[in-house]
């Protein structure tokens, strides 16, 4: 398929239903944003490698090979593009398993084609780096964050984190000690409470929390939240 020519960049929909693909493509596209779509795992693997898309959106349930697979093939390849997953199921196991593969984001079909735009741009409105100029290097304990590079050290060792992972050790990270419950955490890295479940927060907690290694300087706070503690 042809690829459009975005001043946004190119986001890559691999989604096996033409009519949901092409309603994707074209909230998109109004947007400015370039899209390349592919009806299965397979194509979208590889266009994913050869296009370098700034966002993929990946339908779980694909021919070929399934969504999770194409999102655990790219992570494995040290390949970090935001991932958005669309999924029939609004299972919370399905959504759990979709996170620990390395996704940023899970939108639930039926969706809001404008809610799916309003994400993707959100992702990438993090990835550009923090709002207001607070680009100052971060360090907590053994762990150093530098906003500007979006890069991140544990003992001296990179660390590689998703899109969302990196906004929310940030963001707990601007201030050190302070507890921050789900539903703040919520608002202000995914930037829309309203839609999404606390076990969102505690599964990207973990996956943070496990890539950190002895490293690891978020604290748990039960019944409360999560902060950022030497």
């Amino acid at each position: 398929m042809s690829v459009d020519v975005p001043h946004r960049g190119l986001v890559l929909v691999v989604e096996d239903e033409p009519a949901i693909a092409d309603l994707v493509r074209l909230y998109l596209t109004r947007d400015g944003f370039g899209v390349h779509v592919e009806r299965d795992g397979t194509a979208g693997l590889a266009a994913a490698r050869r296009l370098r898309p700034v966002v993929c959106v990946l339908d779980i349930a694909l021919p070929g090979l399934a969504g999770t697979e194409v999102c655990r093939q790219l992570r494995e390849a040290g390949d970090w593009t935001p991932v958005i997953f669309l999924t029939a199921r609004d299972d919370e196991v399905d959504r759990v398993v979709g996170l620990e593969l390395g996704a940023d984001d899970y939108v639930t079909k039926p969706f809001s084609p404008r809610e799916l735009v309003a994400r993707v741009r959100a992702l990438l409105r993090r990835a550009a780096g923090p709002p207001g100029g607070d680009d100052r290097p971060r360090i907590v304990g053994a762990v150093s964050l530098d906003p500007t590079r979006r890069t991140v050290l544990a003992d001296g060792v990179p660390v590689h984190l998703t899109s969302t992972e990196f906004d929310l050790l940030a963001h707990l990270m601007a201030r050190p000690g302070r507890v921050f419950t789900r539903e703040e955490l919520l608002a202000a890295v995914w930037g829309y409470a309203a839609h999404s479940g606390t076990r969102t927060v505690d599964v990207h907690v973990a996956q943070v929390r496990a890539k950190l290694g002895g490293a690891g300087v978020i604290r748990t706070h039960r019944g409360v939240g999560y902060s950022a503690d030497a």
